[in-house]
């Protein structure tokens, strides 16, 4: 039964990492969405530093990045940006890659 438990145990803490992981790309992604949607504004240094967390936290409202998507496209909207729907879609899915690279780099 030891094995069992040792299998267990390992599958419980690959499941934890993953999570982990998983909540930290999303969390980088976001970020970097938000600096990316600053630029497209023109937002100083420290504005962009800003947007970037509240584009992150943004992202706590619901699951899914519905949430994400519709801030920053009405932020960009608002600021007189022309984007659409599938313009953010394609930001999110390279920024996705990004943040996965740039968190393997770090380990």
């Amino acid at each position: 039964m030891t094995t069992f438990d040792d299998r267990e145990k390992a599958f419980e803490s690959k499941f934890a990492h993953d999570q982990d992981m998983a909540f930290r790309i999303t969390a980088r992604r976001n970020r970097l969405l938000g600096q990316w949607a600053a630029g497209l504004m023109n937002l100083t240094a420290a504005e962009a530093d800003s947007y970037a967390k509240s584009v992150v936290q943004a992202d706590f409202e619901e699951a899914g990045d519905e949430d994400v998507i519709r801030k920053l496209l009405g932020d960009l909207t608002t600021a007189g940006v022309d984007i659409d729907d599938g313009r953010i879609r394609s930001a999110l899915e390279a920024k996705t890659v990004e943040a996965r690279r740039q968190l393997m780099e770090g380990k």
